[in-house]
């Protein structure tokens, strides 16, 4: 098993390497900051994360792997478990494999992350939950009961990912226009998008992890939160339908050691409606809860006095 250079689909090279289910593509920035690992959800890449990665890269050392959920370039192996506990998985073996250490993980949309917590968390000094299925929240939303009634039917799933052949199809509220406010590119839509519509291996992929995470894993995982006494972030999109923010503050109050913060102007996507927002959130937080021998960030981050053992509500 190896790690080196591959070129995705579209001709850009990026780093691979090859995890239990097969090979993935991922970012890294390099340098000697603080580790930050960012998680995108399902039906999204790296790309999802460009504003923010370009934002944090001056100060950290940002990896954005990109996870089997559709939007990968290399299909997994046929036996892979492509669960929500399959990826999450997959995600610490990722740590592993790259030895990250003091890991300041980001996750947004799909939950993931969370079940981390209690099972393979050792690598994380400091956890980030920004919009996501959480609690009894799975599946999300309209777009989440259109997924999962899809996944039920023979076919369901490949022709609702016809829709996305259209971007203004896509745009709509009860789609991708749900989850943003703001307007989603052609070529963004085209690039999460294309690898579903054009191989059937990633629709595999895809409709496994629908098919194979239950209805109460996250429900599930949020026995463990109050075991996380590391520091957390809650930031949650102010204006989120699919995930609302009743459930990040509840979210938040599990975790002993987590302030929440909404994202003004932000929906599921809080990382590209407010980016801005959301960095300086993730600075903040990180500047406030220092490890040994990390260098001081610079930015806007104000110092605030930790509250031990209670969520702070801002």
């Amino acid at each position: 098993m190896t790690v080196g250079a591959a070129d995705r689909g579209g001709g850009t090279g990026m780093p691979e390497i090859e995890l239990s289910a097969g090979p993935i593509d991922y970012q890294d920035t390099g340098g000697d900051g603080p580790v930050a690992v960012l998680v995108h959800g399902l039906g999204f890449d790296d790309s999802v994360w460009a504003d923010v990665v370009a934002a944090l890269r001056p100060d950290f050392r940002v990896l954005v792997p990109v996870l089997p959920l559709g939007s990968h370039r290399r299909p997994m192996r046929p036996d892979a478990d492509l669960s929500a506990h399959g990826i999450a998985r997959l995600l610490a073996e990722f740590m592993d494999r790259l030895d990250l250490r003091d890991v300041t993980l980001v996750q947004n949309d799909t939950g993931t992350a969370q079940l981390l917590v209690g099972v393979r968390d050792e690598r994380i000094a400091r956890l980030v939950l920004t919009s996501c299925e959480a609690l009894d929240n799975y599946p999300p939303g309209i777009q989440g009961r259109i997924l999962d009634a899809a996944r039920r039917l023979p076919g369901g799933v490949f022709l609702l990912l016809q829709c996305f052949r259209f971007p203004f199809l896509a745009r709509m509220q009860t789609s991708l226009g749900g989850m943003t406010k703001k307007r989603l590119p052609e070529e963004l839509i085209a690039r999460w998008y294309g690898p579903l519509l054009t191989s059937r291996h990633n629709r595999r992929d895809f409709a496994k992890f629908l098919r194979a995470t239950r209805k109460d894993c996250y429900l599930e995982a949020a026995r463990k939160l109050p075991e996380f006494t590391r520091p957390a972030l809650v930031a949650w999109g102010a204006e989120d339908r699919m995930m609302p923010p009743a459930t990040g503050r509840r979210l938040a109050e599990l975790l002993p050691d987590a302030r929440y913060v909404e994202i003004p102007d932000a929906r599921t996507l809080v990382q590209l409606d407010n980016p801005a927002a959301l960095t300086e959130e993730i600075r903040r937080f990180v500047k406030d809860n220092p490890l040994p021998g990390e260098g001081r960030l610079r930015g806007p981050a104000r110092t605030r006095a930790r509250r031990p053992g209670r969520s702070r509500v801002e």
